[in-house]
C-alpha cells in the first residue's frame, strides 16, 4: 500500500510520468494544509488489465448462416470478417476474422465442436469452438481460385469446395490438406457444349448414394457425378440461371430455383426434361401460354414429413408488377401457399429439422429467417406460422442509438422494478413453444452485481437493459414523444421544427438510481423530468415551462435599436419564416407580430389531449426552450437531476438554467459570462459591449410581492421566461438581489432570490464594461459541458458544507454555484429556492468532462438523492419513504482541507483542495490528442479517473495524486459512433457502440480478465447424436437403403494423388496450442475433456456395435433365405424350374 505525502509535494518532488506525451506534477501554494499529511492509495498497476469481454446486439452487415442441429446453435457471418454464434438465451460469443474479408459461407461440422467458415478473399477457416473463446485451427488460402460454395456432408471429413472456374476441390478437414481428387468443369459438363457453365452454385450428395454428388452451375446446368466413376451420370438442362437446388430425403427427385421465378422437379433418372415447373408467384395465363416472368428465386428447400405434405420454403420470387413490397418468404405445404413479409430484405435462410441425417423423413418444425437488420424463426408447426419470441438482445439498432449509460453495482431492487413494469410492454401472438435455438450452457462467474445500460434512440425512446453476468435483456422501453403532437403531413408540419428528421431524438440524460428520477434532453431543445410509479395515472394536462435562453448581449436583449449591439447568428441559414400557429403561451413582451422573426415558440408542440400514462416513467415535467428573434435555440450540451435538492439544470452555448421540477419553477437563466465575478482573473471578456438596462420583466427587492399581469402566464401550466434575469450593478449595495415572480397554478407569486456574491469581502457586482469590437472574435462561444450537485463549501475559506452545484465549461473553467434550500415537506413546496454564483473554483485546458469530490480519505461522496417513492401511492406510504438524505459530513474534519474536488478535461486533470482552492495534484492527460470521455469510477474498493482519447488511448489515474495506472492504445477514433457512446462504469467496466447495431462490452479490470474463462458462456456441450435412421428389412436384403462411400480410400493421398501446391497454401491456425491451453485450463478443463473423449469413444463404440449387429442379422436371414431357396429346388429338374 503506497502512501502520498502532501509535504514531500511542498518540497517540490513531481511524480512519475506515463509516456512522454504526459506529464505529471504535484505542487502545492505555500500556505496548503499540513495537517491531513497522508493519504493512503490502495490502487496499483497491478489491478489494471484492457481486454474485450462479450459484444451484443444484431450482427452488422450479416452475409451469411449456418445451423447445428444437434449442438443446436446458430453461426452468422458478416460482411467485415466477424462471426457470432448463439446458443440459448445469454449464450453468444463473438468471433473475427483477421483480414477483415466478408464470410461468404458457415458450415458445421455437426456434433464436432468445429465450424468451417469460407471468406470473399478465397480462404476456407475451421475453427475449434470447444473452448470458451472460440480460435483458428487451420486456414487455406487459395491463390489461383474463386471460392463460391461449400458442402460438408453429415459425418464426413471431406469438403467440397466449388469454384468461379466451376471446377470442385476437396479438402481434408482434419488436416486441411487438398485432396489430389479434382472434378474439372469441362469433364462434368456435355463434351459439346460451347460455351463455360459458370461458376459452381450448388454442391450436395445425393441422400441415399454418397458416391453421387449433384453440381449445380449458374448457367442452368445440373450434372449427377459419379464419384467412383469419375464421369457424370445425368445432365439436366434448363434455359435459366440456378440459384438454388434440394433434395427429397429419398434421392430420387431435387427441385431448383431460377433467376425467372421458376421452380423446376426433376426426377434423378429423368434428366430429359422437368417432372414439373411451377411459378409459385406467377399470374397463370388461360390460354395455357408460359406465365409472367417473376423475379429470381434465391433459395429454396424442400422439406419431408411423415405424416403429410412436403414443405417447399423459399425466398424471392414475387412478381414485377410489386413493386415496393418488402421482402417474402414463402411456405408452400401440400395446396395452401403462405407468404410471410418481413420487415428487411432477406439475407438467408434455414429450415430447422428434427433430423441432421439427410435420407431420413426431415420433419421440419421452424425456419429462421437472417434479415438485414433482425433475426426471425418462424413457427412451422402451428397455424397461422406464429413467430418464436426472439430471448436475444437484437433490437439495440431498432431505432439508432444517440447515447448510451453504463451504470455498475445498481440498487438490487432496481431490475425487477423494471422489469415488472416492462413485461407489461411485451407483445402477444407469439408461438407457444420454446425458443429452438437453445445449445450451449452460461458461465460460472461469480459477478453478481447488478448493471443496467440506458440507451437513448433517435425516435425519442430509451431503452433499459438488464447488463448483469455478461448478458443483455430489455427491462423497460420509455417513448418520450408520447407527451408531443404529431404532425400527420408534411404540410401540418411545424414550420418551428430546427431538426427536420428524428425531431424527438434523445441527445444526454441524467439518470438516479437511488430516487429513480429520469431527465433526458433531446434535439429539439426540450428537457422532460420523469418519476417512476407502479401505478397507471391518467394526466390530464402536461406541466409545461419555456424557457428563453437568448445569445449574449443580442440586439434582441436590448430594447434600444440605436446601440451598437452585433446580432449573434446562432444558426446560419436557419429558417426564419414567420409560426403560423400561435404559441401557447406568449407573453405581451417580447413577443412579435405573426408577420415578424419568429420568437417565444418552442420547436415542438405539448400535447393538449389527456395522456395516459403506463406503470414506469412517468411525465413530471417538460421544459422547452423556445426561438428568440428569429433565431433558433441551440442544443442542449449538459444536464443534470438531483432528487435532493428538486432540481433540474442543463445548459448550453447561451449559458445554463436551473429548474424547481417540484415547484415547476424557473430559478435561473443566465448567460455563461454572467457566472464570472467582476474580480475573477478567469473572467472572459463579453462578445460586445450593452447598454446597462432593466430586463423586460418585473425586477424588484425579495419585499416586493407585487405581481404585474406581464408577467403572469396564459396558462397556469406554461411559463414562460421572457428575458433572463440579468444581475445588474447597484453600486456599493450590500448584496445586489432580484425576484422574478412567476405566476404558479395557484396564482400565488413565488419569489426567487438570485444573489451575486462574487467573494466574502465584496457582495457588490460590477460588470466589465469593455468597449472593444475585437472581443467578439476573441474567443468562440463558450458553453456550459458538465455539472455535478454536491454538499461543499461554496466560498473560499467557507467553513460550512452547504448544497452547491459545480459548473465546468468548453473554455476549462470551473465555477460554484450555492444553492439555499428551503426546510422539507410542505415549506419545500411553498418557499423559494437561493441560488448564488460564487466565481470560478480553477481553470483547466480544454472543456471540462467530468467533476466529483473526495472526503479528507480519499472516499468518494456522491451527491445526495432522495430515495424511491411512489408519486401515486397513498399519503402514508409516502411518508415511509420519503426522508431526504441527509448530508453526509466529511468523515475526517481534523485539518482545515476536508474535501478535495477532481477536475478533468479534455486534456488535464487537477485535485484542488477545499475550501481553500489551493491545487494540490496536476496532471497532464495528452498533449497532441483529447479526451473524448472521462468518469471518475470506483474500482477495487478506491477511486480513480478513467479516459479515453481522441487517439484511442484507454487511461486510469489514482486518486488523489493522479497516478497513471493503465495506458493502452486500444481503439483509435474511427467512427463519430464510438466517441458519442464511449462510457466507463464501476468495478473496471465499459462499452462503447461498435457499430450502429451492436454494443461492444470491455473491462479494465484485472480481476475480472482473470475470471473471464469461467464467466464466459460455453457453445459446445456434449450431446448424442441420433440414431440413424432404420433401413428395414427389405432395403437391407435387397441394397434399397443408404449407399455409404469410403471416401478415405477416393479421395485420400494413396489414389487421388497429391494436390498441385500452387493452388493454395495451408496456414496453421494461432488457436491451435493457445485454444487447447485455454479450454484445458484446471483440472475441471482437463475432466471435462476426458468425459468428453469417454463420451465419443463409447458414442462410437456403441455405433460399431450396432452395425455389428445389423450386418449379423442381415448374414442370417440371407443365410436361411438361402436355405429355404436350396430346400424348395432340391428335388426339381431342370425342365421343371
Amino acid at each position: 500500500m503506497k502512501k502520498f505525502n502532501i509535504r514531500k509535494v511542498l518540497d517540490g518532488l513531481t511524480a512519475a510520468s506515463s509516456s512522454s506525451s504526459s506529464s505529471s506534477s504535484a505542487t502545492a501554494q505555500p500556505g496548503a494544509p499540513r495537517e491531513n499529511d497522508v493519504i493512503q492509495e490502495t490502487l496499483q498497476s497491478e489491478h489494471f488489465q484492457l481486454c474485450k469481454t462479450v459484444r451484443h446486439g444484431f450482427p452488422y452487415q450479416p452475409s451469411s448462416m449456418a445451423f447445428d442441429p444437434v449442438q443446436k446453435i446458430l453461426a452468422i457471418g458478416t460482411q467485415a470478417g466477424a462471426m457470432r454464434l448463439f446458443g440459448r438465451a445469454g449464450v453468444e460469443c463473438y468471433c473475427q476474422h483477421e483480414s477483415g474479408a466478408a464470410v461468404i459461407q458457415l458450415q458445421f461440422l455437426i456434433n464436432e465442436g468445429a465450424l468451417v467458415s469460407a471468406l470473399a478473399d478465397d480462404s476456407i477457416h475451421l475453427w475449434n469452438l470447444r473452448q470458451k473463446i472460440p480460435a483458428i485451427l487451420h486456414s487455406l488460402k487459395f491463390s489461383r481460385e474463386r471460392i463460391t460454395y461449400c458442402h460438408l456432408p453429415f459425418q464426413s471429413k471431406w469438403l467440397y469446395i466449388g469454384t468461379e472456374r466451376g471446377n470442385i476441390h476437396i479438402v481434408n478437414v482434419e488436416s486441411f490438406t487438398l485432396s489430389g481428387y479434382v472434378i474439372m468443369w469441362n469433364k462434368a459438363i456435355e463434351l459439346s457444349t460451347k460455351t463455360h457453365p459458370g461458376p459452381v452454385v450448388h454442391i450436395s450428395d445425393n441422400p441415399m448414394d454418397e458416391g453421387k454428388l449433384l453440381i449445380g452451375f449458374e448457367c442452368g446446368v445440373v450434372v449427377l457425378w459419379d464419384l467412383k466413376c469419375k464421369k457424370a451420370d445425368y445432365r439436366y438442362n434448363y434455359d435459366e440461371a440456378i440459384h438454388s437446388v434440394a433434395w427429397h430425403h429419398e434421392g430420387k427427385q431435387f427441385v431448383c430455383s431460377h433467376s425467372d421465378g421458376t421452380l423446376t422437379t426433376w426426377n434423378v433418372r429423368a434428366p430429359a426434361k422437368a417432372a414439373q415447373i411451377i411459378t409459385p408467384h406467377g399470374k397463370q395465363p388461360k390460354d395455357g401460354k408460359k406465365p409472367e416472368p417473376c423475379k429470381p428465386i434465391l433459395k429454396v428447400e424442400y422439406k419431408t414429413t411423415r405424416a403429410g405434405d412436403p414443405f417447399h420454403v423459399l425466398s424471392g420470387g414475387l412478381s414485377y408488377d410489386t413493386v415496393g413490397r418488402r421482402a417474402c418468404l414463402t411456405v408452400m405445404h401440400g395446396k395452401s401457399t403462405a407468404v410471410l413479409e418481413m420487415d428487411y430484405p432477406i439475407v438467408d435462410f434455414l429450415t430447422l429439422c428434427e433430423t441432421p441425417y439427410p435420407n431420413d423423413f426431415q420433419e421440419p418444425y421452424a425456419v429462421v429467417v437472417l434479415l438485414e437488420k433482425d433475426l426471425v424463426v418462424i413457427d412451422l408447426g402451428q397455424i397461422g406460422y406464429p413467430i418464436f419470441e426472439n430471448p436475444y438482445p437484437l433490437t439495440i439498432h431498432e431505432s439508432p442509438v444517440t447515447c448510451c449509460e453504463y451504470f455498475a453495482d445498481c440498487p438490487a431492487e432496481l431490475i425487477p422494478a423494471l422489469y415488472s413494469v416492462g413485461s407489461r410492454q411485451k407483445r402477444q401472438g407469439y408461438s407457444k413453444k420454446e425458443w429452438p435455438i437453445s445449445g450451449g450452457n452460461w458461465g460460472q462467474g461469480t459477478q453478481s452485481y447488478p448493471e443496467i445500460i440506458i440507451t437513448g434512440h433517435a425516435d425519442g425512446s430509451i431503452k433499459f437493459w438488464d447488463a448483469s453476468a455478461f448478458m443483455l435483456q430489455v427491462l423497460y422501453k420509455l417513448k418520450t414523444a408520447k407527451v408531443f403532437e404529431r404532425a400527420r403531413g408534411k404540410e401540418e408540419k411545424p414550420s418551428a421544427d430546427i431538426v427536420e428528421e428524428d425531431p424527438f431524438a434523445i441527445q444526454t440524460l441524467s439518470w438516479c438510481p437511488e430516487s429513480r428520477m429520469l431527465c433526458v434532453a433531446g434535439v429539439s431543445a426540450h428537457v422532460i423530468a420523469y418519476r417512476f410509479s407502479k401505478q397507471e395515472i391518467t394526466t390530464e394536462e402536461v406541466q409545461l415551462l419555456e424557457v428563453r435562453m437568448q445569445g449574449e448581449f443580442n440586439d434582441g436583449d436590448s430594447p434600444d435599436p440605436g446601440g451598437d449591439q452585433t446580432p449573434t447568428q446562432l444558426t446560419p441559414g436557419a429558417s426564419s419564416s414567420p409560426q403560423e400557429s400561435e404559441p401557447l403561451a406568449q407573453p405581451s413582451t417580447g413577443s412579435n407580430s405573426s408577420d415578424g422573426p419568429r420568437d417565444n415558440i418552442p420547436c415542438l408542440q405539448v400535447r393538449s389531449s389527456p395522456l395516459k400514462q403506463s406503470p414506469g416513467y412517468q411525465v413530471e415535467l417538460v421544459i422547452q426552450l423556445v426561438w428568440v428573434s428569429g433565431e433558433p435555440p441551440q442544443p442542449i450540451t449538459s444536464l443534470a437531476i438531483n432528487s435532493s435538492y428538486g432540481l433540474v439544470v442543463f445548459g448550453n452555448s447561451n449559458g445554463l438554467a436551473v429548474v424547481d421540477y417540484l415547484q415547476k419553477t424557473l430559478l435561473l437563466n443566465m448567460g455563461t459570462s454572467e457566472l464570472y465575478s467582476p474580480s475573477d482573473p478567469y473572467q472572459r471578456q463579453p462578445r460586445s459591449p450593452r447598454k446597462q438596462r432593466q430586463p423586460s420583466g418585473a425586477l424588484c427587492d425579495s419585499n416586493d410581492g407585487s405581481n404585474t399581469s406581464e408577467d403572469r402566464c396564459k396558462s397556469p401550466t406554461s411559463v414562460l421566461m421572457s428575458n433572463r434575469p440579468h444581475l445588474y450593478s447597484q453600486g456599493s449595495s450590500k448584496g445586489a438581489k432580484m425576484s422574478r415572480k412567476i405566476s404558479s397554478s395557484s396564482e400565488k407569486p413565488d419569489i426567487v432570490l438570485l444573489s451575486c456574491c462574487p467573494d466574502a469581502k465584496d457582495n457588490s457586482f460590477t460588470r466589465s464594461r469593455s468597449s472593444s469590437v475585437t472581443s467578439i472574435d476573441r474567443e468562440s462561444r463558450e458553453a456550459i459541458s458538465s455539472f455535478h450537485f454536491c454538499e461543499s463549501y461554496p466560498r473560499k475559506n467557507d467553513s460550512v458544507i452547504s448544497p452547491c452545484l459545480l459548473v465546468g465549461t468548453t473554455q476549462g473553467t470551473v465555477m460554484m454555484v450555492a444553492l439555499s434550500l428551503p426546510p422539507g415537506g410542505d415549506q419545500r413546496l411553498q418557499q423559494p429556492v437561493g441560488i448564488s454564483s460564487c466565481g470560478t473554483l480553477v481553470s483547466l485546458k480544454g472543456g471540462i468532462l467530468t467533476m466529483a469530490l473526495l472526503d479528507s480519505t480519499g472516499t468518494l461522496l456522491p451527491p445526495s438523492y432522495e430515495p424511491w417513492y411512489d408519486p401515486n401511492a397513498s399519503d402514508e406510504e409516502k411518508e415511509k419513504t420519503r426522508r431526504r438524505r441527509p448530508a453526509s459530513p466529511p468523515s475526517s474534519q481534523e485539518g482545515p482541507e476536508s474535501q478535495f474536488a477532481v477536475l478533468c478535461s479534455e486534456k488535464q486533470a487537477k485535485v484542488v483542495a477545499m475550501p481553500s482552492h489551493t491545487r494540490i495534484y496536476k496532471h497532464n492527460i495528452t498533449e497532441s490528442s483529447f479526451v473524448l470521455r472521462a468518469d471518475v469510477v470506483v474500482m477495487a474498493g478506491a477511486n480513480c479517473i478513467a479516459c479515453f482519447c481522441a487517439n484511442g488511448h484507454i487511461m486510469t489515474l489514482s486518486l488523489p495524486s493522479l497516478r497513471p495506472l493503465l495506458d493502452v492504445n486500444y481503439l483509435p477514433l474511427t467512427d463519430m459512433r464510438i466517441a458519442r457512446t464511449f462510457c466507463f462504469s464501476n468495478l473496471g467496466q465499459a462499452l462503447y457502440l461498435t457499430s450502429a447495431t451492436e454494443i461492444q462490452r470491455i473491462t479494465y479490470s484485472q480481476e475480472t480478465c482473470d475470471n473471464l474463462q469461467e464467466m464466459l458462456s460455453e457453445l459446445f456441450t456434449p450431446v448424442e447424436t441420433p440414431e440413424a435412421p432404420n433401413r428395414g428389412f427389405f432395403k437391407g436384403l435387397f441394397g434399397g437403403g443408404a449407399q455409404s462411400l469410403d471416401r478415405e480410400d477416393l479421395f485420400g493421398e494413396t489414389t487421388a494423388g497429391k494436390a498441385s501446391r500452387s493452388l493454395a497454401q495451408h496456414i496453421p491456425g494461432p488457436g491451435g496450442m493457445e485454444g487447447m491451453k485455454g479450454a484445458a485450463s484446471g483440472v475441471v478443463g482437463d475432466l471435462a475433456r476426458a468425459r468428453i473423449a469417454l463420451d465419443e469413444r463409447g458414442q462410437k463404440l456403441g455405433e460399431l456395435e450396432e452395425r455389428t449387429a445389423a450386418m449379423m442379422s442381415s448374414a442370417e436371414s440371407f443365410s436361411k433365405h438361402a436355405h429355404d431357396m436350396m430346400l424348395k429346388y432340391k428335388d426339381k429338374k431342370w425342365y421343371q424350374l
